[in-house]
């Protein structure tokens, strides 16, 4: 089953200073580390979700730009959705620099098993959990990890809804697709949880 591929890089980078895609990684440029990761996965459809005048302008990717400015993420996750023509759309973030091609592809393959979206969830104990629950105690052992995960094309409808409500935390976002049997939560295990490391500040970096 073929899939899309979107990297998220259209943050204000507020926390960094300076737009955290151009930020120089192992001698290349973030974004251009991060393309190159969701390349490895082979999809069907490449796009980059941010401004049009990004450091990754001229670059050969289709960028996409935000329907509705000033929506966070799920801004680009829509818009992305909207844009892809695939069954499943594969999101990583431009921050999340220590990720690997071979961790996207396993949510890729868990996603083909299941015919449904996968997000992945760290355990706030360094545990791995088997899901998120509804409970409030079990929501505060958990963190979901939307930016490096599978989509569905009929998440799409959600997005669209919370975008409409004004409900734009991710979060939100994803137990609304749990609700409607869209995605699966991926327990991510102990030797997993760096891989989501993400630089939001200069010190992140050091």
């Amino acid at each position: 089953m073929s899939h899309a591929a979107v990297l998220l890089a259209g943050g204000k980078s507020s926390r960094m200073g300076r737009d955290k895609a151009a930020l120089i990684v192992g001698g290349e440029p973030l974004w251009q580390r991060q393309l190159a990761v969701l390349s490895a996965t082979e999809p069907a459809e490449l796009f980059i979700s941010g401004k049009s005048d990004g450091p990754y302008a001229g670059c050969g990717v289709e960028v996409i730009v935000d329907e509705i400015t000033d929506c966070g993420p799920l801004g680009g996750i829509g818009a992305a959705l909207r844009r892809c023509t695939r069954e499943r759309l594969l999101v990583l973030a431009a921050d999340m620099a220590a990720m690997t091609p071979e961790f996207l592809r396993s949510l890729l393959d868990e996603s083909q098993r299941t015919a449904m979206g996968v997000v992945p969830s760290v355990a706030a104990d360094g545990r791995r959990r088997a899901r998120i629950s509804s409970s409030a105690d079990e929501l505060e052992q958990h963190r979901i990890e939307p930016l490096a995960a599978v989509y569905p094309r009929a998440a799409l409808a959600v997005a669209d809804e919370c975008l409409r409500a004004g409900k734009r935390k991710l979060e939100t976002f994803v137990r609304a697709l749990e609700t409607h049997g869209l995605v699966t939560i991926h327990p991510v295990q102990a030797e997993e949880i760096a891989l989501f490391t993400n630089w939001n500040a200069p010190e992140d970096i050091a």
